[in-house]
């Protein structure tokens, strides 16, 4: 029996606030047919724009990755497309009133919730895998990214931030979802930001909507919301929910291994660029429920639950 793409059952619809334009966003997420993939709509145009979640509609990537088609923008994409991948869906329409997704509460866990409350469904098409050929890096000073060969998907990621709280906790983390669950070890994680960089941020647009209810906020030496991290090493864990994100903008799961050192947004996007522009480096396969890595294999689905 052939891995068979998912989408979900029924239409469902949030509110919340957009992390950088501080503006109220309404999103709506709701079934697609086979093969069309990802796809954002900006329903507070005139004319609709369909702009499809995939490496190359990326044009910013300043704190978060936006996607952009004809001049229509739509930001912060990162952590919604995180919590899909880690449901295994492949065909969605996600409408959204304004130009950025809500931020929530700074993880994937709201989406999580709002998918699953929708139901998840198989469709009558088989699964599209993008297998790593051969290893693709891309480096930037003393950072990189890198997608290597490996029959699964895993992420090994290190940050080095060089402050007191960070330094505290683990830097380090890797997750193998043939072991581990996305939910419990990833989902959960939320995004962070320093005090005194947040007045320069603003002057540019960002961090409008950021405050202590969507993002561990840090000053010059500790954390400063009065809850406890939900994980010890809750830093470098978000930094693997966003790898998942933009990874998603492959356009197929990956099956690979990805490592990073102190990559971001912007490398990443850079990784699938490279790798797209090698077609000797991937290859598009079907598996069978028999043959295929375990952390998609819908007897487990550790990457799903």
């Amino acid at each position: 029996m052939m891995l068979k793409q998912r989408t979900i059952a029924n239409p469902v619809k949030t509110v919340g606030i957009g992390l950088h334009s501080g503006r109220k966003a309404t999103l709506s997420i709701k079934p697609a047919p086979v093969n069309s993939g990802v796809q954002f709509v900006r329903v507070d145009l005139p004319e609709p724009v369909l702009i499809p979640a995939d490496a190359l509609s990326v044009s910013d990537t300043r704190l978060a990755s936006v996607l952009q088609k004809e001049g229509v923008r739509v930001s912060t994409v990162e952590h919604l497309l995180s919590a899909c991948a880690g449901l295994g869906l492949d065909n969605l329409l996600i409408e959204v009133d304004c130009e950025e997704i809500p931020i929530m509460d700074g993880s994937a866990a709201s989406f999580l919730f709002l998918i699953e409350s929708a139901g998840i469904v198989e469709q009558d098409a088989p699964r599209q895998f993008m297998v790593i050929k051969k290893p693709v890096e891309v480096r930037d000073g003393d950072k990189l990214a890198r997608l290597e060969p490996f029959f699964g998907f895993k992420l090994d990621f290190r940050i080095d931030f060089k402050h007191p709280a960070v330094d505290k906790t683990g830097q380090h983390f890797v997750v193998d979802f043939a072991e581990h669950a996305y939910r419990s070890e990833i989902g959960r994680a939320r995004t962070f930001g320093f005090a005194h960089e947040v007045e320069a941020l603003r002057e540019i647009g960002l961090a409008r909507g950021g405050s202590l209810d969507n993002a561990i906020v840090l000053d010059e030496h500790r954390i400063l919301n009065n809850e406890e991290l939900r994980y010890e090493d809750e830093f470098v864990r978000h930094k693997i929910l966003d790898a998942i994100g933009d990874l998603y903008l492959a356009g197929h799961p990956i099956v690979g291994a990805y490592v990073a050192e102190k990559s971001g947004h912007g490398l990443n996007n850079a990784l699938l660029r490279k790798l797209l522009d090698d077609p000797s480096a991937y290859s598009i396969e079907a598996f069978t429920l028999a043959n295929a890595p375990a952390a998609y294999t819908s007897e487990s689905q550790p990457l799903f639950f």
